[in-house]
């Protein structure tokens, strides 16, 4: 979709770009994860055919050490969350305009991506929890926290002054 600024070939384009996003996994996966958030996972199928997931974190530092790691942190996620979002709008992208040939290199770059992002939230969870029940209760605490915010807004709220008087004789 962008590529044609580089090269007219589209053979040409979909190599470099599957070699880049491999290049991004292998490094993210292995490199960035680990230096970054301490955290490194990977996945073998053993021989019977189950899959393994396996999840490595480094131990925790002192305070002075946690404070550039906190900001390196944040970069890491961030970037790790957005990058797929990215491909999914390119993704919708390319659907909606017929480019077929580019959405095949899309979701090439969704299962990369959309596979580190995995890797990485299982191995920052932990094993034993799910993602689901993770986020169902952060939900479940947003809506509570939510609602005694407006219980507490409307018991602090002076009267409504926009109702209409009535003179009672």
């Amino acid at each position: 979709m962008l590529c044609g600024w580089f090269s007219d070939s589209f053979i040409t384009s979909f190599v470099a770009v599957v070699l880049l996003l491999s290049m991004d996994f292998w490094t993210v996966k292995n490199i960035t994860g680990r230096l970054m958030v301490g955290l490194r996972w990977w996945n073998y199928v053993d021989d019977d055919g189950k899959s393994h997931w396996v999840f490595e974190s480094r131990q925790v530092i002192t305070d002075s050490q946690n404070i550039a790691n906190e900001r390196e942190a944040r970069i890491f996620w961030t970037a790790l969350v957005l990058t797929p979002c990215l491909w999914g709008i390119f993704f919708i992208i390319a659907l909606f305009g017929l480019k077929l040939k580019w959405l095949l290199l899309v979701t090439i770059a969704l299962v990369l991506n959309g596979s580190n992002l995995y890797g990485y939230i299982k191995c920052k969870i932990g094993n034993k929890e799910s993602v689901g029940s993770v986020t169902s209760d952060f939900l479940r605490k947003q809506i509570l926290q939510n609602a005694v915010t407006m219980v507490m807004k409307q018991n602090n709220a002076p009267p409504s002054t926009n109702s209409p008087s009535t003179n009672t004789i």
